[in-house]
C-alpha cells in the first residue's frame, strides 16, 4: 500500500517542481517585457491593469490579449513563443509569486 501512495505522489512532485519552473521563467519574462508597463509587482499605478487581479479563470482571455494585444497592449505573439507565454500566464496566476 506505501508503493502505491509513493507512485500516487511522485507525479504531484514533479508536477509541482515543473509549475515552479515555468513560474520562475515567467517572472523573468515578466520582468523583461511587461514590468516596464504593468509595473514590477504586476500593478502599474499609471493605467496599465493591475494583472494580480486578472480572474484566474480566463487562461484563454490572458493568452489571446498577450499574443494578439489589446487595447493599448502591443501583441507579443511574434516576439515570444508560446511556452514563453504560458509560463507569463503561471506567473501571473501565481500572483506574482515564483
Amino acid at each position: 500500500m506505501a508503493a502505491s501512495l509513493l507512485a500516487f505522489a511522485y507525479p504531484a512532485s514533479a508536477q509541482d517542481a515543473l509549475r515552479s519552473e515555468q513560474v520562475k521563467s515567467g517572472s523573468e519574462t515578466y520582468a523583461r517585457h511587461c514590468a516596464p508597463c504593468h509595473g514590477p509587482r504586476m500593478a502599474d499605478p499609471e493605467g496599465a491593469p493591475d494583472l494580480r487581479k486578472f480572474p484566474r479563470d480566463q487562461r484563454e482571455r490572458f493568452l489571446t490579449s498577450v499574443s494578439k494585444g489589446k487595447n493599448s497592449m502591443p501583441p507579443w505573439g511574434d516576439l515570444l513563443k508560446p511556452d514563453e507565454i504560458d509560463a507569463l500566464w503561471a506567473y501571473v496566476a501565481a500572483g506574482g509569486k515564483n
